[in-house]
């Protein structure tokens, strides 16, 4: 089976969602928005994911580089594209942010 994950990155910690193929969501967390903290929580969930979306901003190029380094299928996704998927949302959250970008 396949796996995604979609992070919406803020200062201190970074919403987190981890998805089946089927959409069913498989976990979910808050995890300190550090590269070590970020890359540990994955490796420790014991799944090989296809992919992991991880929004443009500030803080994601040195997140991206440092989790594409230690060999995960990130992502860059333009920030442009995912706040137009998201405007049909009636509510907004980090948690949501993150669902909607594992794929």
């Amino acid at each position: 089976m396949d796996y995604y994950a979609g992070i919406d990155v803020s200062l201190e910690e970074s919403s987190v969602c981890v998805v089946d193929s089927d959409g069913r969501i498989v976990r979910e967390a808050k995890v300190l928005s550090e590269p070590e903290a970020l890359i540990a929580w994955f490796c420790a969930l014991g799944l090989g994911l296809s992919r992991i979306g991880l929004e443009a901003g500030p803080l994601s190029q040195w997140l991206y580089a440092a989790m594409k380094q230690a060999g995960l299928a990130v992502e860059l996704l333009e920030t442009r594209h995912v706040r137009d998927a998201f405007k049909a949302m009636p509510v907004k959250t980090d948690r949501k942010d993150a669902r909607g970008m594992r794929n």
